[in-house]
């Protein structure tokens, strides 16, 4: 490896253990049973469409994270939805949570900036449905840096990262572990493995991506892929919620 993808790699093995030990706020818990978890960020229009048609089919609501600054923009990610997916989302069950008004890189950013890119993006939110509270948030592109995950903390009873892990026995209401699906790239076996280890410890396992489509972005997965993700979870007996009804229920058990 070139010595820059080394110091890289240091880099951010060092970004993630500060993130992993600032700002926590810990809950042990148990369950009774595992739950499952799906994400989308950004959210891609696809998402919306291909993706709530697979969840419909399954019975089944997720959380769909948005930034409203990118509404109606093509971005990295495909096509981002607009004002029209929202109410039948809203309709179908699932949740709406932050993804910041700028899509804001979570380390980069000082924590005021992304302070006032939260706050912003709950007001424009509000604007296109009234009643619409942000109750979880996910983090863009990177781990927060510490002062960044201190005013997630303070305004959502959740805050969504990844790690490619599930959370058992304790977690960090303010850096939620999840897995990208697309970091394991078609590769079904991977998949049924963590799914498998959420089941044995009553964990909770959050996946996450961003688009679906039958030819996705980097950042995406197939619907194929979703559907067989969303059959392999509910064949191991996870219960499956939206970020924020799986937080409360487990708050609930605690």
């Amino acid at each position: 490896m070139h010595p820059t993808g080394i110091v890289e790699r240091i880099r951010q093995k060092a970004r993630r253990l500060i993130s992993a030990r600032a700002a926590r706020r810990d809950l042990v818990f148990a369950l009774p049973q595992p739950i499952v978890s799906f994400t989308f960020d950004d959210f891609p229009r696809n998402a919306a469409t291909a993706g709530g048609r697979i969840l419909g089919d399954f019975g089944v609501t997720a959380t769909y994270y948005l930034s409203l600054g990118l509404m109606n923009t093509t971005a990295p990610t495909g096509p981002i939805a607009g004002g029209e997916e929202i109410a039948p989302l809203l309709a179908a069950g699932h949740e709406l949570g932050c993804h910041t008004f700028d899509h804001c890189h979570a380390w980069q950013t000082d924590a005021r900036t992304f302070a006032r890119s939260l706050d912003r993006n709950q007001e424009e939110a509000r604007k296109l449905v009234p009643a619409l509270v942000f109750e979880t948030m996910s983090y863009p592109i990177s781990v927060p840096r510490p002062g960044v995950k201190r005013e997630a903390g303070r305004r959502f009873a959740g805050c969504r990262g990844g790690g490619q892990k599930f959370n058992s026995h304790r977690l960090d209401r303010s850096y939620l572990r999840a897995f990208f699906l697309e970091q394991a790239r078609g590769r079904l076996e991977v998949v049924e493995s963590i799914i498998n280890q959420n089941h044995q410890a009553n964990g909770w396992l959050i996946f996450a991506t961003h688009d679906i489509d039958d030819r996705p972005t980097p950042y995406g997965c197939t619907p194929a892929f979703l559907a067989a993700t969303v059959d392999r979870a509910m064949k191991s007996g996870a219960v499956i919620l939206p970020v924020a009804a799986a937080l409360r229920r487990i708050t609930a058990q605690t």
